[in-house]
């Protein structure tokens, strides 16, 4: 059997709910004024919670008091079986400003300490195009020895290959690196997806993943950066499904008019070869059937487990029990528990 490493372990400050510094770094950056809220309050069972809300009275984001320390992380890793593990900062660093990040990197690269060589850190950072935005990205990786870069799938209205983040990607295609560009809480304009929890839970997530992945396909970002490497979660929004039907094969009859383009099908297949790749995120949540079409359409060697830990506590050894039941092969099992996030993060194993 393979070792299991998993590249989907949450990580927010252990001290968060303790140090008032580092929790009003957090809820200060929710664009309150956009509509979104951001609060801690105390549980029934006295446990603190940070909730994310948007609108008011809609949840998308909750933190938990005492689920992040490396004793907590490591816990589950042992209980599911797994051998190790890559964090990153969940939704959140759409906002965090560099001051924040700072302290989120710190204390993760402290963990990583912790963990003696089972645990992996990404670099936290904000996306915008400042110096220090900038030298904290390379802090990280040069000294601090973050194996990615975590990004958000967009930041307002704008998706990654909008121009504003060319100075960043730059950087990080030179520091070769890969990205993990994890799922916001929803898409810029949700409306018609807000009043049913699973809805906007689920599906705003993965429209979001689909619009980010379908965006970088067509816009060219990957001639700019042909080194650059994004892992996308949620399976990229369930790309598997939408793969073919955004690349129409040339009609066999003469049409009246041309309604979608036929073109630049070659130029996608390379992309989706070369620099786009799938975290699994909870396997199990999507089905034994989903994920087998997900491996036969993307490739054993596109997909890296990944279980979102803690937001569900089974969900890590759910998603195991999901891969090790699927009709592949062990080599294809491998890649997925294993090699993949070994050679793309270069872990030291």
């Amino acid at each position: 059997m393979s070792k299991i490493i998993d590249i989907n372990i949450h990580h927010i400050p252990e001290d968060f709910f303790t140090n008032e510094k580092i929790r009003d770094g957090f809820l200060s950056t929710a664009p309150r004024s956009y509509g979104w809220v951001a609060e801690v309050f105390e549980m029934e069972n006295g446990k603190k919670q940070m909730n994310l809300e948007y609108p008011k009275g809609y949840s998308n984001l909750n933190y938990v008091e005492g689920d992040y320390s490396a004793a907590s992380k490591l816990a589950a890793m042992d209980d599911a079986g797994v051998d190790y593990g890559i964090m990153r900062v969940p939704v959140w660093q759409e906002w965090l400003r560099v001051e924040t990040c700072k302290e989120v990197n710190d204390n993760a690269y402290k963990i990583v300490q912790e963990s003696e060589g089972r645990l992996f850190s990404t670099a936290c950072i904000p996306p915008w195009n400042f110096k220090e935005n900038i030298y904290e990205l390379e802090r990280c990786v040069k000294e601090l020895g973050a194996v990615g870069v975590q990004l958000a799938c967009h930041y307002g209205q704008l998706y990654l290959d909008d121009e504003a983040f060319d100075p960043l990607l730059k950087v990080i295609s030179d520091l070769d690196v890969p990205v993990v560009v994890h799922h916001t809480p929803l898409p810029p304009y949700p409306q018609s997806i807000l009043d049913y929890t699973n809805l906007r839970r689920e599906l705003g997530r993965i429209t979001d993943q689909a619009t980010a992945v379908g965006r970088e396909l067509f816009s060219g970002i990957f001639d700019k950066y042909p080194n650059l490497k994004f892992i996308h979660t949620m399976f990229g929004g369930n790309w598997f499904a939408n793969a073919e039907i955004m690349t129409p094969h040339v009609s066999p009859k003469k049409e009246a008019m041309q309604r979608l383009s036929t073109t630049g099908a070659k130029e996608i297949e390379a992309y989706l070869k070369n620099n786009i790749f799938f975290d699994m995120t909870h396997p199990h949540s999507w089905g034994k059937a989903q994920v087998e079409c997900a491996v036969k359409v993307c490739g054993a060697d596109h997909l890296l487990f990944g279980s979102s830990w803690p937001v569900f506590y089974g969900w890590m050894s759910q998603g195991i029990e999901c891969v090790k039941s699927l009709d592949v092969t062990e080599e294809e099992r491998a890649l997925m528990f294993y090699n993949n996030a070994k050679s793309m993060f270069n872990l030291p194993l």
